[in-house]
């Protein structure tokens, strides 16, 4: 039986982890001053467009899910053919179309596979599931991580649905917005209401660094600080303890919307990937794609791993 997995590019995850593990990325279309774009987790396009500024103040930045139709054709055409299992995991219902679609244009595979199946030769039924991550960006990278895993350890379809599903809950996914005014406008124009005004101006009339987090819920703020760098070391320093108490699958997923040489000036950093080591944790560090980029603008950062209840001041 061979299983495969269909995120979408909400999901952040290293390029390469991706392409070696043989991960479906289902595309979303990024608009930004009228032209639009694929993101497709291409390298190339991905720093094209970090090279292009595009996100800088000025420009009018939107994405849009896949239409059924759309994603009903990538199905037949790319994962009815190659898979007898699939598994979509998408962005959190709450946040984006993409689970709606997907499930709709799941429903319609599934009464019409079988000529496609059989042309392609290959035998046997095919099933499919889609699964709401309750996630975003690096969160929804985790949960892909762990979903190979659980792959890899050979669970049957129903098995590997449940245990996927209740992993959800446990993911800790913290973030740092550079600018809360840019993720507040464009939550404005989406009729979220969750980044407040309040908020926003605080953020930028006292020069607040806000540390956000969420667990299968409205993300939150759990630390301010004076600048991104003291931001950053928090969170950082968060995860370094948190790997050391333990985690509840072996990864630590950690994006960036910023160049890779500012990744790697970041305070902490190293200490982390020795921790990670040390306790046999995979830290996984990407670029953020186009997606999660426009999603919380220019410069941001974002980590989730797995672990038990706690609170994020238990770690500090």
């Amino acid at each position: 039986m061979r299983v495969g997995l269909i995120v979408d590019s909400a999901c952040d995850l290293p390029y390469d982890f991706s392409r070696d593990k043989d991960i479906f990325i289902l595309p979303v279309t990024a608009k930004i001053d009228g032209q639009t774009y694929v993101d497709d987790h291409s390298p190339e396009t991905t720093a094209r467009f970090y090279d292009s500024g595009l996100l800088q103040k000025g420009h009018h930045a939107e994405t849009e899910a896949y239409s059924a139709q759309q994603i009903h054709d990538l199905f037949l055409e790319r994962i009815v053919t190659e898979y007898d299992v699939a598994i979509c995991e998408t962005v959190t219902r709450s946040r984006s179309l993409v689970y709606q679609n997907a499930t709709e244009a799941m429903n319609s595979v599934m009464s019409h596979y079988q000529p496609v199946r059989e042309a392609a030769g290959r035998d046997g039924k095919f099933s499919m599931r889609v699964i709401d991550s309750k996630q975003l960006f690096s969160g929804q990278g985790l949960l892909a991580a762990h979903t190979l895993r659980l792959i890899e350890d050979g669970l049957g379809k129903n098995e590997l649905r449940q245990q996927v599903e209740a992993f959800t809950d446990r993911i800790y996914t913290c973030a740092i917005p550079r600018d809360l005014h840019y993720l507040r406008e464009r939550a404005r124009r989406r009729g979220d209401k969750s980044i407040s005004a309040v908020v926003a101006f605080l953020g930028k009339a006292l020069n607040v660094t806000p540390v956000l987090m969420s667990r299968n819920s409205e993300p939150a703020p759990v630390a301010k600080t004076l600048n991104f760098n003291s931001a950053a070391e928090k969170v950082i320093n968060y995860a370094d303890s948190r790997v050391k108490a333990g985690l509840l699958t072996p990864y630590v997923v950690l994006s960036c919307g910023f160049s890779w040489e500012e990744i790697e000036a970041l305070p902490g950093l190293d200490r982390l990937r020795e921790t990670c080591a040390e306790h046999k944790v995979e830290l996984l560090i990407s670029q953020m794609g186009i997606t999660s980029s426009i999603y919380l603008g220019p410069g941001s950062l974002c980590l989730s791993l797995a672990a038990e209840d706690h609170n994020f001041s238990d770690h500090q």
